[in-house]
């Protein structure tokens, strides 16, 4: 099995990474993602005050990925040309705002609008985070540092449900939506305190650079990237892993509450146990990809084992505990996913601005899972009346998801046999 030896173009001469301007980049990521955690512990909340169906509240949650399903590949093309830390300092205050102005809404329209706003600051912040961890890495710690940044999500929208037992009695849902603004403000405060570092690192004229650059063609570099097909097959493998992954995150705490009867608290407790079990997958599988684990032969077994746990938390004739052990199972093991996913743009990237371009491709791709996966689970069961109706939407992406799996590992055999620099070649190291 031949090690993957990925690499991230090589902006300028690093002396050594910037750890300070890495974590500034790690806090905006967590910080944006509060604005997804928020939401499935507060829609109990919002479908009382707002009248909401089951349906109408499904779209209330996937609404943050609308804007992303339709431009996130598109503004992955345009992070080198406007500049990474611009656009992630921009979607931050975006987010922030659209998140004070939900506090005003009256009626489902007005909610929706402002979750739409919120998702064009989540769609910015994500594409565009993984170019400012570029410029501010020496390369033998992009790798790892990438890793990091796939934890983003599931460490953040945790972060959120953890805060919801104690914000949700004292505050309600308004209390959340204000505390989410005030950390994205702080997380822009932060990296423009650090904007210095990042310009630092970027060789001027570089599309990668964090400040903006301006140099060289656009739209080759971009149809080069996009004309690879590995990327294509990630990409939607990372949108068969959100099908099944996001509707768990959105409808449990809805089926504890109404199914399971308990309360806030634990509802929380136990939705956010399960997310945050999501990190350290992404680290093991960050470790697989550095260990030379083939991304298809991963994603190929986990999308296999997710829909096996997916199996039996969807049987309602095991014990409780079980089904969630088998929950908390599915987010583990789905973790490698975006771990090799989203790194693989080290590998797959010959130019500075490819880096941009892919990562918005596996951006749209995750969403167009989100997007998609949390509605159709909402309508399965208010057509069935059983939650556990909710098997056919999961169990079908993780079949697809395999057979997307072991279509990428074909594909990532044959490049290595031709030693192309995808699939690790020596070629594909810096030198």
């Amino acid at each position: 099995m031949t090690a993957d030896r990925g690499h991230a173009p090589e902006t300028a001469a690093t002396p050594a990474t910037r750890w300070a301007a890495v974590a500034a980049v790690m806090a905006a990521g967590l910080a944006i993602a509060l604005n997804v955690g928020k939401v499935p512990v507060a829609l109990p909340a919002l479908r009382a005050e707002f009248g909401l169906t089951l349906v109408q509240a499904g779209w209330i949650s996937s609404m943050l990925t609308t804007v992303a399903l339709v431009l996130a590949a598109t503004v992955g093309m345009w992070v080198g040309r406007l500049g990474a830390l611009r656009m992630v300092l921009a979607g931050l205050v975006i987010g922030a705002l659209a998140s004070l102005a939900a506090l005003a809404a009256s009626d489902y329209a007005a909610l929706l609008a402002a979750r739409l706003a919120e998702g064009l600051g989540f769609m910015i912040v994500a594409v565009a985070c993984p170019a400012l961890v570029t410029a501010a890495t020496a390369g033998a710690d992009r790798r790892f540092a990438l890793g990091m940044w796939s934890a983003y999500m599931p460490a953040g929208a945790s972060l959120a449900m953890a805060s919801a037992p104690w914000l949700l009695p004292r505050t309600g849902w308004h209390g959340m939506w204000v505390g989410t603004a005030l950390a994205l403000l702080l997380a822009a405060a932060a990296l423009w305190t650090l904007r210095a570092r990042f310009d630092a690192t970027a060789r001027p004229g570089h599309a990668v650079a964090a400040d903006g650059g301006s140099g060289g063609s656009f739209l080759g570099p971009v149809r080069a990237a996009l004309a690879q097909p590995l990327p294509w097959l990630l990409a939607l493998a990372f949108g068969m892993w959100a099908t099944q992954h996001f509707a768990l995150i959105v409808w449990m705490p809805t089926y504890l509450l109404e199914e399971r009867g308990l309360t806030p608290g634990p509802v929380a407790l136990l939705t956010g146990g399960m997310l945050v079990a999501c990190v350290p997958g992404n680290l093991l599988g960050g470790w697989l990809v550095q260990q030379g684990v083939r991304r298809g032969r991963m994603i190929a077994l986990a999308q296999l084992l997710t829909g096996l746990q997916a199996v039996g938390y969807s049987t309602e004739v095991l014990p409780d505990g079980l089904r969630y052990a088998l929950a908390v199972g599915v987010s583990f093991t789905g973790g490698v996913i975006p771990a090799a996913v989203m790194a693989s743009s080290t590998v797959l990237a010959r130019t500075p601005q490819q880096i941009g371009t892919l990562q918005g491709l596996f951006m749209q791709g995750a969403q167009i899972g989100q997007f998609l996966g949390t509605p159709l689970v909402a309508a399965v069961v208010a057509a069935s009346g059983r939650w556990s109706h909710a098997l056919a939407v999961s169990g079908s992406a993780a079949l697809i998801g395999v057979a997307l799996g072991l279509a990428a590992q074909r594909l990532e055999d044959r490049l290595a046999a031709r030693g192309a620099p995808a699939a690790g070649s020596a070629a594909a190291r810096p030198g």
